[in-house]
């Protein structure tokens, strides 16, 4: 089996947990969304930390927190991405799943604006049509629920800031992970604690519950270790498009099994939203292309030039 299949599949594996973990969190929604996040960020950092022990690597994470500008570019981190994390959580134990799924096919084409205000990334035609249809989905159903969408909203927008803030940190993905998760430890700690102070505590109440809860930390990092091992073997453009197995899944998670309603707003906002992701990855790949085509040609010219000394030296 080649190293770029290798990727594939782990690529197809991770977003399949991901894609399939609503009716994982469906199983535990009498526990509140932040108890639950409590317990995800401990058995989180406990699997991560058990796995760089393992690894030989926790000297890595020490050296990772000593650095102030770096630790605080990781605390940014770990605020955005615990905040999609509860909003993740929250959607599905009041029923906004279709949302959640909404805000994870957006995600793409908020990150791309993100891009382009922060990194100064040109965007192509095509990108700008895809990020106009998507707000032009999000318009509609706010119009025609007499709310926004706010979770997913919240959901893409996080997660898009959260990619932008890990884009200037140089750390490998599971050290950098391992710091996020454990800076914000003791917050979810003190959660945990005023749970059970209060008698209310989920962990120990029955085995199931506090199997599940020990579940998530696993559940949180091998979908991380799987993405990143595909990140490093398989083309961007790929990645791109095997990522929308997540949201997908998670839509018929919440219309198919959960039964959520689909109005016939959603009916005109989820197709909109699926045009738009269609022409952003035709542009996207067109863009890649049109990239490689010039490192080809540059790197050609390179090795021209790179001759013609020698060439030249070579006459009389």
């Amino acid at each position: 089996m080649s190293d770029t299949l290798r990727g594939i599949l782990a690529m197809i594996t991770s977003c399949l947990v991901w894609g399939l973990s609503p009716l994982y969190y469906k199983l535990l929604e009498h526990v509140p969304p932040a108890e639950l996040l409590s317990h995800r960020t401990l058995w989180a950092v406990i699997f991560f930390v058990v796995l760089l022990a393992v690894q030989g690597r926790l000297s890595d994470l020490r050296k990772v927190l000593r650095g102030r500008k770096q630790v605080a570019l990781i605390a940014m981190a770990s605020l955005m991405v615990a905040t999609n994390w509860f909003c993740f959580i929250l959607s599905i134990q009041i029923g906004k799943a279709t949302e959640a799924s909404l805000g994870y096919y957006i995600f793409p084409l908020i990150a791309v604006v993100i891009a382009r205000i922060w990194f100064s990334e040109q965007l192509a035609l095509g990108q700008w049509l895809a990020v106009g249809l998507a707000a032009m989905a999000v318009v509609i159903l706010t119009w025609g629920l007499g709310v926004a969408p706010w979770i997913a909203l919240i959901i893409s927008t996080t997660f898009a800031l959260y990619g932008a803030i890990k884009k200037g940190l140089a750390l490998g993905p599971v050290v950098s992970v391992t710091a996020e998760v454990l800076l914000v430890l003791p917050l979810w700690l003190m959660v945990m604690g005023w749970f059970h102070l209060q008698g209310q505590g989920s962990f120990g109440s029955d085995l199931g519950t506090s199997l599940l809860l020990m579940l998530s930390g696993p559940l949180t990092a091998v979908p991380l270790i799987l993405f990143s091992y595909a990140a490093r073997r398989v083309a961007l453009s790929t990645i791109g498009l095997l990522q929308y197995i997540n949201p997908t899944l998670q839509f018929l998670c919440a219309v198919v099994v959960f039964g959520e309603p689909f109005s016939e707003w959603h009916a005109i906002a989820f197709p909109l939203i699926w045009v738009a992701l269609a022409v952003f990855s035709v542009s996207a790949l067109r863009q890649e292309r049109a990239m490689r085509k010039a490192a080809t040609v540059a790197s050609g010219s390179s090795t021209h030039v790179m001759k013609s000394p020698s060439d030249a030296s070579a006459k009389p």
